[in-house]
Parts: C-alpha cells; sequence; structure tokens
C-alpha cells in the first residue's frame, strides 16, 4: 500500500523523486521521505504528515546527487512517526531501504540481529531489512540483498542504495508490485506506473523472487538463486495527464465525472456487431461450456460489483453463482473444483487478499479469471484469462470508476456466457446488448445535471450538515436497496463512510424489518432506491414504514414517477428510466456524488481519507 519510486541517471534524484511521490501519494500519506547518495554519504529527509511537508523542507535545503529512493507510507508496524517514515538506514547509514509489504518473521529476526550488535532505532518491520542487508554486504549490495531476502517471511517490494555504489540501484519484489521505468541513460524503480510516466511509458513488470539490478544504462534481472531473467519490455497505452486532476477540485469528482465515457469506451472496445469480443480472456469456450458454477472474489467497492454480476448471471447466463469476499474465501475450505469458474475482481490486480483467494481457487482446481484495470498486474500474470477494464488510472481512495467499469465488464461477461449456454434467447440477448450500448450517453446526462458547483446533490449536503450539528453529531444513514440494486446501496453506504465518516450502512429493504428499523426514528436519513423495477412496490411499502417512524428519506427514483410523490419523501433524487438490468450504473453515480458532497461539506480530505490507501497490498 506504501508507494515507493527510485532514481538512477543524470537528472537531480530529489526532483524525480519528489514528483514519483506525488503521483504516488494516493498510496500512503501518512510520512514520507527521500534519501539520495551525495558526497560520498547518504543524505535522509523524512518527515510524518502528508508529502508537502517534506516538500517544503527541501525546497529551503534540497538534496544533491542523481540516485536515490522515495517513500509515502501506510502504516502497518509502528505509528506514523519521523522515525518510522521510510526509508530506513542499517546501522553505519550506508544503506538505505524503501519498503512495501509486511516482514512477518521481523522480531526473530530483530532479536537475532540485536544480539548480534545491531541497533535499531524504529518500531518497523522495514528496519530489519536494511540491518539483513548490512549483515551480508561484502562489496557487493546485489548479493547482499538476495541473501537477506532468502531469510525474510512475508511480503516485500523494495529498492536499495548504498553509498559506496553509486551506480547502483537495487529492487526485489514478492507479493507487493514493483515496476522497472526504462528510460535513456536513466532507469526507475515503482510500485506503479504513474510515477514514472513523466519519464517513459516502457515498463518491466517484476515477478515474484526476483531481483533488479540497475545502473543508468543497463537492467538485469535475477531470481533469488542467482540465475539472469530476460524480462518482456511493456509500453503503457495511457497518458500522464490521465494521472492528473485537469482543473477538478478532486480527483474522486473528476474520476465520477469520467465513467460515462469509461463505460462508452469498454463497449465500443468488447462489442463487435453486436458480438462480446475479449481477446484476453484465453479460456476456450469448450472449457467454459462445462462450468456448472461461478466463484466471484472481491473486496470492497470489487466485491459490490460482484455481487451485482451475480444478479445478472444467475438471470441470464442460468449458472449458479457466488460471491465471497476475498479475506474469508481462502480460510474457510471453499467447495471450488474444476467446474467452477472463479472470477477476482481487483481495480490495482495486486489486492493481497483476492490474489491470494486466486492462487487457492488454482490450486483447488478451478479455471480463474482476473477483472482488473492495471495490465501486468499480479492478477492478470497469474489468471488463467483476464479483461482489463482500461478505465485508466483511478487516483482517488474511494473508487468510483472502476467500479462502473467493473459493472460493464460483468454485463458483457453475462451477455458472453449467455450465449454460450443458450440459457437466454438470442434474440433478448440482442435487445440487451442494444440497451446497453444507449448508457453511456445516458450517463454522461445524468452526469451533466450536476456539473454545477451547486446543484441539488450538494443542496442535500448542505441540508445534512446542518441537520448533523443540530442533532449534536447523533444523525446517521441507512441505505436500503433491492435486487439488482441492493448492492449499489452496500456501496452508496461505503462511500460515505469512507471519505465522510459518517456511520452508514446498507442493507437489502426486505431485511428492514429483521433488525434495522429498530434504529428508526427522526435522526436517520434513510437512502431508498426506488427506481421502476420489478420489486417497487415492495420498496414503496418500506418507505411507508419509514416515514410512519419520523425517518428523513432520500429516494432515487425513475424521472417522472408520479406515483412515488404521493409518498412525501423529503428528498428526491431522479435519474432517467432505463432497463432494470442496467439501473444500478445510472444509482450509483448519486449516490457517490452525494458521499462527495458531505465529505465537501464537513472539509474532509476527499481524495485521501484517514486510515485509507488506494491499493491494499497486504493482508
Amino acid at each position: 500500500m506504501c508507494g515507493i519510486i527510485g532514481y538512477i541517471g543524470n537528472r537531480k534524484a530529489q526532483d524525480v523523486v519528489l514528483k514519483g511521490l506525488g503521483r504516488l501519494e494516493y498510496r500512503g500519506y501518512d510520512s514520507a521521505g527521500i534519501a539520495v547518495v551525495e558526497g560520498g554519504k547518504i543524505n535522509l529527509v523524512k518527515r510524518q504528515g502528508k508529502l508537502r511537508i517534506l516538500i517544503n523542507e527541501l525546497e529551503t535545503s534540497p538534496l544533491g546527487g542523481s540516485l536515490g529512493v522515495g517513500h509515502t507510507r501506510w502504516a502497518t508496524h509502528g505509528v506514523p512517526s519521523d522515525t518510522n517514515a521510510h526509508p530506513h538506514l542499517d546501522c553505519s547509514g550506508k544503506i538505505a531501504v524503501v519498503h512495501n509489504g509486511i516482514v512477518e518473521n521481523y522480531l526473530a529476526l530483530r532479536q537475532s540481529l540485536t544480539k548480534e550488535g545491531h541497533k535499531f532505532l524504529s518500531e518497523t518491520d522495514t528496519e530489519t531489512i536494511a540491518h539483513l542487508i548490512e549483515k551480508f554486504y561484502k562489496g557487493d549490495l546485489e548479493e547482499a540483498v538476495i541473501k537477506a531476502l532468502k531469510l525474510i517471511k512475508g511480503s516485500y517490494a523494495i529498492a536499495v542504495i548504498h553509498k559506496d555504489e553509486p551506480e547502483t540501484l537495487i529492487g526485489a519484489r514478492c507479493d507487493s508490485p514493483l515496476i522497472i521505468g526504462v528510460g535513456s541513460n536513466e532507469n526507475f524503480l515503482a510500485s506503479d506506473v504513474p510515477a514514472v510516466l513523466d519519464y517513459t511509458k516502457n515498463v518491466i513488470y517484476l515477478e515474484n523472487h526476483e531481483v533488479v539490478k540497475l545502473t543508468k544504462d543497463s537492467v538485469r534481472v535475477k531470481d533469488l538463486s542467482g540465475r539472469v531473467t530476460h524480462k518482456k519490455i511493456s509500453t503503457v497505452k495511457w497518458d500522464v495527464s490521465q494521472a492528473e486532476k485537469a482543473g477538478y477540485p478532486h480527483f474522486m469528482l473528476k474520476e465520477i465525472y469520467e465513467q460515462g465515457d469509461v463505460v462508452k469506451g469498454i463497449l465500443d472496445e468488447r462489442l463487435v456487431k453486436d458480438k462480446v469480443v475479449f481477446d484476453e480472456l484465453k479460456i476456450k469456450e469448450s472449457d467454459l461450456k462445462k462450468i456448472k458454477k461461478i466463484a466471484i472474489v472481491a473486496c470492497g467497492t470489487a466485491y459490490h460489483a460482484g455481487l451485482t454480476g451475480k444478479y445478472m448471471l444467475e438471470e441470464y447466463a442460468r449458472i449458479p453463482c457466488w460471491v465471497d469476499t476475498s479475506s474469508e474465501f481462502r480460510y474457510r475450505n471453499p467447495m471450488v473444483d474444476s467446474q467452477t469458474l472463479a472470477i477476482i475482481v481487483s481495480q490495482s490486480g495486486e489486492t493481497a487478499d483476492s490474489l491470494a483467494a486466486l492462487r487457492e481457487a488454482k490450486k483447488r482446481g478451478a479455471k480463474t479469471l482476473g477483472i482488473c484495470n492495471v495490465v501486468g498486474s499480479s492478477i492478470a500474470r497469474e489468471a488463467d484469462g483476464v479483461i482489463y477494464t482500461h478505465a485508466g488510472p483511478e487516483i482517488a481512495v474511494a473508487s468510483t470508476k472502476a467500479y462502473t467499469a467493473q459493472l460493464a465488464i460483468f454485463y458483457l461477461l453475462t451477455l458472453y456466457l449467455a450465449r454460450i449456454t443458450k440459457a437466454t434467447p438470442v434474440s433478448k440477448l440482442n435487445v440487451l446488448t442494444r440497451e446497453l450500448t444507449k448508457m453511456p450517453i445516458v450517463m454522461n446526462e445524468l452526469i451533466t445535471q450536476y456539473r454545477s458547483d451547486y446543484n441539488i446533490l450538494a443542496a442535500y449536503a448542505e441540508e445534512f450538515k446542518r441537520y448533523y450539528f443540530e442533532k449534536h453529531n447523533k444523525s446517521y444513514f441507512l441505505y436500503l436497496g433491492r435486487n439488482i440494486n441492493y448492492p449499489n446501496a452496500l456501496e452508496g453506504a461505503l462511500k460515505l463512510k469512507e471519505i465522510s465518516y459518517i456511520s452508514a450502512e446498507g442493507y437489502p429493504a426486505g431485511e428492514m424489518k429483521h433488525g434495522p428499523i429498530a434504529l428508526i426514528d427522526e435522526n436517520p436519513w434513510v437512502v431508498c432506491i426506488a427506481v421502476k423495477c420489478k420489486t417497487y412496490d415492495k420498496m414503496l411499502s418500506n418507505i411507508q414504514e419509514i416515514k410512519a417512524r419520523g425517518g428523513i428519506v432520500i429516494g432515487v427514483v425513475t424521472e417522472g414517477d408520479k406515483e412515488i410523490q404521493h409518498y412525501n419523501i423529503n428528498y428526491l433524487i431522479e435519474i432517467p428510466r432505463c432497463e432494470e438490468l442496467f439501473s444500478p450504473l445510472l444509482v450509483v453515480i448519486p449516490l457517490q456524488l452525494l458521499a462527495y458532497y458531505v465529505a465537501k461539506e464537513f472539509g474532509y480530505d476527499i481524495d485521501q481519507p484517514r486510515n485509507l490507501a488506494k491499493s491494499v497490498t497486504v493482508e
């Protein structure tokens, strides 16, 4: 989850590292640091807090040198502090290490190294790596790193420099992402592609247990046995401008507004004359015909996309499907076999629990399919097949466009599998395909309604803030939905919790009387997804029950719905009429924006909410 950048070349390392850290701050922002080899020594500056604190200090006391490493931290071992911030040094101050991951056996290693005379300054597991490398260093940094890594249990992506080897930058990975940026007379290490795109689009994706030695004009990759491996250079398709705010106040708002175009791009790429085409799928139709059940495994927002996918797949492909959280799947002896298709959903393709779930499914003989955004990510490489969302970089920690991109892929996958299983008539599938192709236009029309700084959702957020303080911080949200929009109730609640820190829970509306109704008095604001659908009448009954108990209702309703006007709903959010199957693509947009404007009203850091990081690469 931490951000790593390393540079070797002819530029000033500080400038490259700080720019790279700026691109990676979404991966961790409780502290930041930089180490540079300059004048025969390592100069180190690291500070608790946002990256801006470090940048301000370096503006007055800049570092020289053309070899350096930097880090933005999301704390695992040790509280955020200057001391616990990366980089970490060995006893002599000759070696600097930055690290993403968890060293599971660090306590045993630390105790052993302490007995040998090593002095530890921090509470972190990472400092152990620096001292291990120091222990094995005999004039060859690469060799010392390899020897140290053989003793480490857990996950890591590291970048290492030594003051006595000013022409060398070492990197290595195991279950935490690390890429190489290949430049001209310069090379880079980074935990994610955006960090290097200002300088190169040529990247190499390291595999587990690989170690790279970089000079400014060479790249050499070895495994831990010392065998040289030849790596393919990939070219990144998207531009660095896609990772910038482009005039928006927050990445989250920009990414919400991009959703119609993202879905359009997916459909334009994947639909050829009404036929779904998955070039990267790599799983034969003959194998898919043997599938008897589908397991969808994911975390967070991707899990909610998977829940929505379950409704689609069972309805139209008629294949039994269940959805599991990645962190539970691998520990509960899941009933997965050779007739199971395990679909692993992850924006980054590096989510630690999801990657472990994929490996568990493969071990049990399942066909595995990754749905992810990042080309060359671990899940994409290890799954039997992959479908890329190609949504471009998503920088805001709270996921928005990745969610709708995943929904779009599930719609296409449903149409694809439904044709294979012949569970739905082709004529019906053709109608659904045509309706799906209209959705990006409808999404953009809906988004246009909210493009002004002060719109109806901003007004509702202002009303809530006033009410919240009148009730002495006692108000909270319930989100209710049914059928294919129940997952959107979960997603809407998650967005609000993530960025505004307001208590919010999502429920199937039919479960309200089995517990949540006890919470309803004048305090809760209840978001009811009441668009025209097969369960519309049931939802109206739920709204009556809420109003009878004094609850404040925000209704997400179908535009032009006259009947719902008789229910005295406090606040209405209208979405265009569409096929129920595709309504999640529209419903989620105002839910995302409502969370955004509530957080904005409270003055919170929307793109970097507390305690969260974009890519969860540790368990």
